[in-house]
Protein backbone atom coordinates (compact mmCIF):
# COMPACT_ATOMS: atom_id res chain seq x y z
CA UNK A 1 0.00 0.00 0.00
CA UNK A 2 2.80 2.12 0.85
CA UNK A 3 4.46 1.72 -2.97
CA UNK A 4 0.94 2.28 -4.40
CA UNK A 5 0.75 5.57 -2.19
CA UNK A 6 4.33 6.91 -3.48
CA UNK A 7 3.78 6.11 -6.98
CA UNK A 8 1.65 8.65 -9.24
CA UNK A 9 -0.43 6.82 -11.82
CA UNK A 10 -1.47 8.90 -14.51
CA UNK A 11 -5.04 8.97 -15.74
CA UNK A 12 -4.94 5.92 -18.18
CA UNK A 13 -2.59 3.23 -16.83
CA UNK A 14 -3.66 0.03 -16.10
CA UNK A 15 -2.64 -1.62 -12.94
CA UNK A 16 -1.68 -5.29 -12.77
CA UNK A 17 -2.20 -7.03 -9.66
CA UNK A 18 -2.12 -10.71 -8.88
CA UNK A 19 -4.78 -12.83 -7.46
CA UNK A 20 -2.28 -14.50 -4.34
CA UNK A 21 0.73 -15.00 -3.88
CA UNK A 22 3.86 -13.07 -2.25
CA UNK A 23 4.05 -10.82 -5.61
CA UNK A 24 1.03 -9.03 -3.91
CA UNK A 25 2.69 -6.38 -2.39
CA UNK A 26 4.82 -5.62 -6.31
CA UNK A 27 2.17 -4.69 -8.47
CA UNK A 28 3.31 -3.88 -11.50
CA UNK A 29 2.25 -0.58 -13.23
CA UNK A 30 2.27 -0.11 -17.22
CA UNK A 31 2.69 3.53 -17.85
CA UNK A 32 0.17 5.04 -20.58
CA UNK A 33 0.24 8.20 -21.95
CA UNK A 34 -2.74 10.51 -20.66
CA UNK A 35 -5.33 10.87 -22.92
CA UNK A 36 -8.21 13.80 -22.73
CA UNK A 37 -11.66 12.56 -23.30
CA UNK A 38 -14.00 15.14 -25.68
CA UNK A 39 -17.38 13.79 -23.87
CA UNK A 40 -18.96 16.07 -22.15
CA UNK A 41 -20.85 15.73 -18.50
CA UNK A 42 -23.57 15.66 -19.88
CA UNK A 43 -22.99 12.92 -23.06
CA UNK A 44 -25.21 10.26 -23.27
CA UNK A 45 -22.74 7.20 -22.50
CA UNK A 46 -22.91 8.61 -19.05
CA UNK A 47 -26.81 7.34 -18.98
CA UNK A 48 -27.57 3.80 -18.42
CA UNK A 49 -29.22 2.07 -21.71
CA UNK A 50 -32.70 2.75 -22.57
CA UNK A 51 -32.43 6.27 -20.36
CA UNK A 52 -33.75 8.88 -22.12
CA UNK A 53 -32.24 12.32 -20.49
CA UNK A 54 -34.72 15.11 -21.68
CA UNK A 55 -36.47 13.73 -24.53
CA UNK A 56 -38.61 16.63 -24.29
CA UNK A 57 -35.93 18.89 -25.18
CA UNK A 58 -34.49 16.94 -27.60
CA UNK A 59 -37.70 17.39 -29.86
CA UNK A 60 -37.35 21.25 -28.75
CA UNK A 61 -33.87 20.78 -30.55
CA UNK A 62 -34.92 19.12 -32.87
CA UNK A 63 -34.79 20.70 -36.73
CA UNK A 64 -35.17 19.68 -40.24
CA UNK A 65 -32.16 20.78 -41.51
CA UNK A 66 -29.85 18.34 -38.96
CA UNK A 67 -32.79 15.05 -39.43
CA UNK A 68 -35.16 15.88 -36.82
CA UNK A 69 -32.63 16.21 -33.92
CA UNK A 70 -30.31 13.61 -35.07
CA UNK A 71 -32.97 10.84 -36.43
CA UNK A 72 -32.40 9.89 -39.80
CA UNK A 73 -35.89 8.37 -40.57
CA UNK A 74 -39.44 9.15 -39.65
CA UNK A 75 -39.77 5.40 -37.83
CA UNK A 76 -36.62 5.72 -35.57
CA UNK A 77 -37.95 9.28 -34.35
CA UNK A 78 -42.18 7.75 -33.69
CA UNK A 79 -41.00 4.74 -32.33
CA UNK A 80 -38.19 6.32 -29.60
CA UNK A 81 -41.38 9.00 -28.33
CA UNK A 82 -43.66 5.89 -28.51
CA UNK A 83 -41.73 4.09 -26.27
CA UNK A 84 -40.55 7.15 -24.21
CA UNK A 85 -44.56 7.51 -24.16
CA UNK A 86 -44.68 4.13 -22.74
CA UNK A 87 -42.15 4.24 -19.66
CA UNK A 88 -43.45 7.56 -18.71
CA UNK A 89 -47.14 8.18 -19.67
CA UNK A 90 -47.44 11.38 -17.48
CA UNK A 91 -45.46 13.50 -20.60
CA UNK A 92 -48.22 12.96 -22.63
CA UNK A 93 -49.91 16.47 -21.64
CA UNK A 94 -46.37 18.47 -22.10
CA UNK A 95 -44.68 16.38 -24.76
CA UNK A 96 -48.13 15.55 -27.09
CA UNK A 97 -47.43 19.51 -29.21
CA UNK A 98 -44.62 19.55 -29.95
CA UNK A 99 -44.27 15.75 -31.26
CA UNK A 100 -47.82 16.75 -33.38
CA UNK A 101 -45.98 19.80 -34.68
CA UNK A 102 -42.93 17.83 -35.55
CA UNK A 103 -44.73 15.33 -37.42
CA UNK A 104 -46.78 17.94 -39.81
CA UNK A 105 -43.56 19.06 -40.96
CA UNK A 106 -42.51 15.52 -41.44
CA UNK A 107 -45.61 13.58 -42.53
CA UNK A 108 -46.18 14.57 -46.16
CA UNK A 109 -46.91 11.93 -48.41
CA UNK A 110 -49.30 9.40 -48.06
CA UNK A 111 -46.23 6.33 -47.42
CA UNK A 112 -45.22 8.44 -44.53
CA UNK A 113 -48.76 8.53 -42.70
CA UNK A 114 -49.19 5.07 -43.40
CA UNK A 115 -46.53 4.23 -41.65
CA UNK A 116 -47.27 6.57 -38.87
CA UNK A 117 -50.64 4.53 -38.46
CA UNK A 118 -48.96 1.08 -38.70
CA UNK A 119 -46.25 1.95 -35.88
CA UNK A 120 -48.98 3.33 -33.77
CA UNK A 121 -51.25 0.49 -34.47
CA UNK A 122 -48.43 -1.65 -33.78
CA UNK A 123 -47.43 -0.39 -30.21
CA UNK A 124 -51.00 -0.25 -29.04
CA UNK A 125 -51.50 -4.19 -30.15
CA UNK A 126 -48.14 -5.16 -28.30
CA UNK A 127 -46.97 -3.86 -25.97
CA UNK A 128 -48.85 -4.37 -22.64
CA UNK A 129 -50.76 -1.78 -21.07
CA UNK A 130 -50.27 1.19 -23.49
CA UNK A 131 -53.76 0.34 -25.70
CA UNK A 132 -54.91 3.28 -23.54
CA UNK A 133 -52.32 5.69 -24.69
CA UNK A 134 -52.56 4.94 -28.09
CA UNK A 135 -56.14 5.53 -28.01
CA UNK A 136 -55.59 9.27 -26.44
CA UNK A 137 -52.39 9.59 -28.90
CA UNK A 138 -54.83 8.28 -31.75
CA UNK A 139 -57.21 10.90 -30.73
CA UNK A 140 -55.42 13.63 -30.39
CA UNK A 141 -52.97 13.28 -33.98
CA UNK A 142 -56.52 12.63 -35.46
CA UNK A 143 -57.77 16.67 -35.29
CA UNK A 144 -54.16 18.06 -35.31
CA UNK A 145 -52.37 16.27 -38.22
CA UNK A 146 -53.08 18.49 -41.38
CA UNK A 147 -52.08 16.02 -43.75
CA UNK A 148 -55.15 14.50 -45.71
CA UNK A 149 -54.52 12.69 -49.06
CA UNK A 150 -56.50 11.04 -50.94
CA UNK A 151 -56.16 7.36 -49.37
CA UNK A 152 -57.61 9.22 -46.30
CA UNK A 153 -56.64 11.06 -43.37
CA UNK A 154 -55.38 9.82 -39.95
CA UNK A 155 -58.53 8.59 -38.88
CA UNK A 156 -59.85 6.89 -41.68
CA UNK A 157 -56.29 5.03 -42.45
CA UNK A 158 -56.56 3.84 -38.68
CA UNK A 159 -60.12 2.57 -38.65
CA UNK A 160 -59.10 0.85 -42.10
CA UNK A 161 -55.80 -0.60 -40.54
CA UNK A 162 -58.27 -1.96 -37.84
CA UNK A 163 -60.71 -3.60 -40.20
CA UNK A 164 -57.94 -5.97 -41.86
CA UNK A 165 -57.75 -7.46 -38.30
CA UNK A 166 -61.46 -7.09 -37.32
CA UNK A 167 -62.67 -9.27 -40.66
CA UNK A 168 -60.04 -12.20 -39.16
CA UNK A 169 -61.75 -12.21 -36.19
CA UNK A 170 -63.60 -15.53 -36.47
CA UNK A 171 -60.41 -17.33 -37.48
CA UNK A 172 -58.60 -15.40 -34.78
CA UNK A 173 -61.12 -16.37 -31.84
CA UNK A 174 -60.29 -19.93 -33.45
CA UNK A 175 -56.23 -19.94 -33.68
CA UNK A 176 -53.13 -21.18 -31.13
CA UNK A 177 -52.78 -19.36 -27.93
CA UNK A 178 -49.81 -16.60 -29.70
CA UNK A 179 -53.21 -16.25 -32.24
CA UNK A 180 -55.57 -15.24 -30.08
CA UNK A 181 -53.63 -13.45 -27.23
CA UNK A 182 -52.31 -10.82 -30.38
CA UNK A 183 -56.53 -10.73 -31.12
CA UNK A 184 -57.50 -10.19 -27.49
CA UNK A 185 -55.00 -7.37 -27.62
CA UNK A 186 -56.72 -5.99 -30.44
CA UNK A 187 -59.54 -5.91 -29.21
CA UNK A 188 -59.07 -3.68 -25.92
CA UNK A 189 -57.63 -1.36 -28.42
CA UNK A 190 -60.27 -1.02 -30.17
CA UNK A 191 -62.37 -0.44 -27.51
CA UNK A 192 -60.06 1.88 -25.60
CA UNK A 193 -60.52 4.09 -29.30
CA UNK A 194 -64.45 3.68 -28.96
CA UNK A 195 -63.70 5.40 -25.82
CA UNK A 196 -61.56 8.05 -26.82
CA UNK A 197 -61.57 8.82 -30.19
CA UNK A 198 -63.73 11.47 -30.46
CA UNK A 199 -65.74 12.94 -34.12
CA UNK A 200 -66.86 16.31 -34.48
CA UNK A 201 -69.86 16.92 -36.13
CA UNK A 202 -71.07 19.90 -38.56
CA UNK A 203 -72.33 21.63 -35.73
CA UNK A 204 -69.50 21.03 -33.29
CA UNK A 205 -70.99 18.11 -31.57
CA UNK A 206 -68.49 15.35 -30.15
CA UNK A 207 -69.88 12.05 -31.02
CA UNK A 208 -68.38 8.10 -30.50
CA UNK A 209 -67.07 6.33 -33.52
CA UNK A 210 -70.53 4.52 -34.31
CA UNK A 211 -68.86 1.85 -36.77
CA UNK A 212 -66.66 1.07 -33.71
CA UNK A 213 -69.86 0.38 -31.57
CA UNK A 214 -71.25 -2.35 -34.27
CA UNK A 215 -67.64 -4.07 -34.43
CA UNK A 216 -67.56 -3.69 -30.50
CA UNK A 217 -70.63 -6.16 -31.16
CA UNK A 218 -69.24 -8.73 -33.42
CA UNK A 219 -66.31 -9.03 -31.67
CA UNK A 220 -68.06 -10.27 -28.43
CA UNK A 221 -70.09 -12.43 -30.94
CA UNK A 222 -66.53 -13.81 -31.93
CA UNK A 223 -65.46 -14.43 -28.49
CA UNK A 224 -68.36 -16.31 -27.35
CA UNK A 225 -69.12 -18.58 -30.16
CA UNK A 226 -65.95 -19.94 -28.75
CA UNK A 227 -65.74 -19.77 -25.21
CA UNK A 228 -62.51 -20.88 -23.89
CA UNK A 229 -61.01 -19.32 -21.18
CA UNK A 230 -58.76 -16.69 -22.43
CA UNK A 231 -61.64 -15.77 -25.23
CA UNK A 232 -64.10 -15.04 -21.70
CA UNK A 233 -61.76 -13.19 -19.61
CA UNK A 234 -61.25 -10.62 -23.02
CA UNK A 235 -64.83 -10.59 -22.86
CA UNK A 236 -65.26 -9.56 -19.47
CA UNK A 237 -62.47 -7.10 -19.67
CA UNK A 238 -63.90 -5.85 -22.86
CA UNK A 239 -67.43 -5.06 -21.22
CA UNK A 240 -65.85 -3.97 -17.96
CA UNK A 241 -64.01 -1.24 -20.07
CA UNK A 242 -67.28 -0.54 -22.49
CA UNK A 243 -70.40 -1.92 -21.22
CA UNK A 244 -71.94 1.16 -19.55
CA UNK A 245 -70.86 3.46 -22.41
CA UNK A 246 -72.33 0.26 -24.80
CA UNK A 247 -75.86 -0.31 -23.17
CA UNK A 248 -76.53 3.58 -22.88
CA UNK A 249 -75.68 4.00 -26.31
CA UNK A 250 -77.71 1.23 -27.71
CA UNK A 251 -80.89 2.55 -25.27
CA UNK A 252 -80.48 5.60 -27.30
CA UNK A 253 -81.21 4.07 -30.64
CA UNK A 254 -84.40 1.60 -29.15
CA UNK A 255 -82.15 -1.31 -28.64
CA UNK A 256 -81.38 -4.03 -26.18
CA UNK A 257 -78.41 -5.37 -27.35
CA UNK A 258 -76.84 -5.81 -23.58
CA UNK A 259 -79.50 -7.74 -22.80
CA UNK A 260 -78.70 -10.37 -25.30
CA UNK A 261 -74.84 -9.99 -24.40
CA UNK A 262 -75.94 -11.15 -20.96
CA UNK A 263 -78.25 -14.19 -22.16
CA UNK A 264 -75.50 -14.87 -23.64
CA UNK A 265 -73.02 -15.00 -21.03
CA UNK A 266 -75.42 -17.10 -18.80
CA UNK A 267 -75.72 -19.84 -21.12
CA UNK A 268 -72.14 -19.88 -21.23
CA UNK A 269 -72.15 -20.42 -17.89
CA UNK A 270 -74.67 -23.05 -17.90
CA UNK A 271 -73.50 -25.07 -21.09
CA UNK A 272 -69.61 -23.80 -21.80
CA UNK A 273 -66.62 -25.92 -20.24
CA UNK A 274 -64.74 -23.39 -19.07
CA UNK A 275 -62.99 -23.18 -15.88
CA UNK A 276 -64.70 -22.76 -12.62
CA UNK A 277 -63.00 -19.32 -11.82
CA UNK A 278 -63.78 -18.12 -15.66
CA UNK A 279 -67.34 -18.62 -14.68
CA UNK A 280 -67.01 -16.46 -11.34
CA UNK A 281 -65.78 -14.29 -13.16
CA UNK A 282 -68.20 -14.07 -15.89
CA UNK A 283 -71.12 -14.32 -12.73
CA UNK A 284 -69.91 -11.53 -11.45
CA UNK A 285 -70.25 -9.42 -14.71
CA UNK A 286 -73.81 -9.71 -14.55
CA UNK A 287 -74.35 -8.85 -11.16
CA UNK A 288 -71.92 -5.49 -12.24
CA UNK A 289 -74.42 -4.83 -15.18
CA UNK A 290 -77.58 -5.46 -12.54
CA UNK A 291 -76.48 -2.59 -10.22
CA UNK A 292 -75.86 -0.62 -13.42
CA UNK A 293 -72.29 -1.15 -14.10
CA UNK A 294 -71.53 0.34 -10.74
CA UNK A 295 -72.55 3.61 -11.59
CA UNK A 296 -74.47 5.23 -8.31
CA UNK A 297 -76.30 8.14 -8.95
CA UNK A 298 -75.60 11.30 -6.24
CA UNK A 299 -78.18 13.09 -4.44
CA UNK A 300 -78.09 17.18 -4.91
CA UNK A 301 -75.63 18.62 -2.89
CA UNK A 302 -78.33 20.87 -1.43
CA UNK A 303 -80.41 18.07 -0.23
CA UNK A 304 -79.52 17.31 3.83
CA UNK A 305 -78.73 13.48 4.27
CA UNK A 306 -80.76 11.72 6.06
CA UNK A 307 -80.91 7.76 7.21
CA UNK A 308 -84.16 7.15 4.12
CA UNK A 309 -82.15 8.85 1.28
CA UNK A 310 -78.30 7.58 2.37
CA UNK A 311 -77.47 3.96 3.07
CA UNK A 312 -74.05 5.26 4.46
CA UNK A 313 -75.77 7.53 7.10
CA UNK A 314 -74.45 6.13 9.96
CA UNK A 315 -71.03 4.74 9.00
CA UNK A 316 -68.82 7.80 10.41
CA UNK A 317 -71.35 8.36 13.62
CA UNK A 318 -69.57 7.55 16.65
CA UNK A 319 -70.18 4.58 19.06
CA UNK A 320 -70.90 4.72 22.59
CA UNK A 321 -71.51 2.10 25.42
CA UNK A 322 -74.10 2.44 28.60
CA UNK A 323 -73.25 2.16 32.05
CA UNK A 324 -73.77 -1.54 31.53
CA UNK A 325 -70.99 -1.87 28.57
CA UNK A 326 -74.02 -2.51 25.93
CA UNK A 327 -73.07 -0.43 22.77
CA UNK A 328 -75.52 1.97 20.96
CA UNK A 329 -75.35 4.49 18.23
CA UNK A 330 -76.95 6.60 15.77
CA UNK A 331 -78.76 3.51 14.31
CA UNK A 332 -80.60 2.96 17.82
CA UNK A 333 -84.09 4.40 18.14
CA UNK A 334 -83.18 6.07 21.85
CA UNK A 335 -79.41 7.59 20.38
CA UNK A 336 -80.60 11.05 20.64
CA UNK A 337 -82.35 10.87 24.31
CA UNK A 338 -79.22 9.00 25.35
CA UNK A 339 -76.80 10.20 23.43
CA UNK A 340 -77.75 13.95 25.19
CA UNK A 341 -77.63 12.65 28.66
CA UNK A 342 -74.38 11.09 28.32
CA UNK A 343 -73.24 14.44 27.49
CA UNK A 344 -75.15 16.19 30.13
CA UNK A 345 -73.32 13.48 32.71
CA UNK A 346 -69.67 13.56 31.56
CA UNK A 347 -67.67 16.35 33.02
CA UNK A 348 -64.49 16.80 30.37
CA UNK A 349 -62.48 19.05 33.33
CA UNK A 350 -63.44 17.64 36.41
CA UNK A 351 -62.83 19.38 39.52
CA UNK A 352 -62.66 16.33 41.44
CA UNK A 353 -60.32 13.21 41.25
CA UNK A 354 -62.14 9.46 41.84
CA UNK A 355 -61.20 9.65 45.53
CA UNK A 356 -62.89 12.78 46.10
CA UNK A 357 -59.76 15.11 46.16
CA UNK A 358 -61.51 19.03 45.39
CA UNK A 359 -59.38 20.01 42.89
CA UNK A 360 -61.37 23.26 42.33
CA UNK A 361 -58.79 25.42 44.91
CA UNK A 362 -57.09 28.96 43.93
CA UNK A 363 -54.47 29.18 40.60
CA UNK A 364 -54.72 26.22 38.34
CA UNK A 365 -57.75 23.88 38.33
CA UNK A 366 -56.20 20.81 38.11
CA UNK A 367 -52.49 20.95 39.75
CA UNK A 368 -52.51 23.15 42.32
CA UNK A 369 -53.22 20.63 45.01
CA UNK A 370 -51.61 17.80 43.32
CA UNK A 371 -49.34 15.53 45.59
CA UNK A 372 -46.21 15.84 43.89
CA UNK A 373 -43.83 13.94 46.67
CA UNK A 374 -42.65 10.35 46.51
CA UNK A 375 -43.18 7.24 48.47
CA UNK A 376 -39.82 7.04 50.75
CA UNK A 377 -39.58 3.52 48.96
CA UNK A 378 -39.40 4.85 45.63
CA UNK A 379 -37.45 7.88 46.53
CA UNK A 380 -34.68 5.54 47.99
CA UNK A 381 -34.82 3.14 44.71
CA UNK A 382 -34.61 6.38 42.37
CA UNK A 383 -31.34 7.75 43.68
CA UNK A 384 -30.14 4.54 43.78
CA UNK A 385 -31.11 4.48 40.63
CA UNK A 386 -29.69 7.76 39.38
CA UNK A 387 -25.82 6.74 41.75
CA UNK A 388 -25.52 3.46 39.18
CA UNK A 389 -26.06 5.32 36.01
CA UNK A 390 -23.88 8.23 37.24
CA UNK A 391 -21.12 5.15 38.43
CA UNK A 392 -21.88 3.73 34.36
CA UNK A 393 -20.90 6.74 32.64
CA UNK A 394 -18.08 7.82 34.38
CA UNK A 395 -16.63 4.25 33.69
Amino acid sequence: SEHLQQTRIPSGSRVSIPASGPEMAKPQVAVASVVMSKLSVKAPEFYPSGYTQNFNQNFADSSFEDGYGGYLTLAEYVQDFLNHLTEQPGCFETEIEQFSETLNGWVITDEALQELVELIYQQATSVPNFSYMGARLCNYLSHRLTISPQSGNFRQLLLQRCRVEFENRDEAAKGDEATRKQFHAFVLFLGELYLNLEIKGTKGQVTRAEILQEGLRELLNALFSNPVDNNLICAVKLLKLTGSVLEDAWKEKGKDDMSEVIQRIENVVLDANCSRDVKHMLLKLVELRSSNWGRVLGTSSHTEATPENDPNYFMNEPTFYTSDGIPFTAADPDYQEEYQELLEREDWFPDYEENGTDLSGAGDLYFDDVDDEMDPEIEEAYEKFCLESEHGRKQ
